[in-house]
């Protein structure tokens, strides 16, 4: 079984700053890719930043120059230091992890429950 558990969400004015995180634990051989993603209410699950097992970083352009991913591949724990925050960030945000149980095997695709993130204007 594996379990991932996002913490560090919020209110928050904009402009402001948030940072969120997430741990991965339970039956885990390695984990290739850390992402977060979000949704909006009426809206679908989107992509925010993602972070490989090596440190190479994507980005959604709405979010570009604002958040900043990281890992800590020791913990299996991701972070997600949000800055400048504005309206439009306001949504769950939820945390995945692309694992293996075991060398060689395929990865499978787990997420955490989310955490609400409102941004105050």
């Amino acid at each position: 079984q594996v379990q991932v558990v996002e913490s560090g969400g919020g209110l928050v004015q904009a402009g402001g700053s948030l940072r969120l995180s997430c741990a991965a634990s339970g039956s885990i051989f390695s984990i290739d890719v850390m992402g977060w993603y979000r949704q909006a209410p009426g809206k679908q699950r989107d992509l925010v930043a993602r972070i490989t097992s090596g440190g190479s970083t994507n980005y959604a352009d709405s979010v570009k120059g604002r958040f900043t991913i990281s890992r800590d591949n020791a913990k299996n724990t991701v972070y997600l230091e949000m800055n400048s925050i504005k309206p439009e960030d306001t949504a769950v945000y939820y945390c995945n992890a692309d694992l293996r149980h075991e060398p060689f095997k395929s990865t499978f695709r787990y997420w955490g429950q989310g955490v609400q993130v409102t941004v105050s204007s």
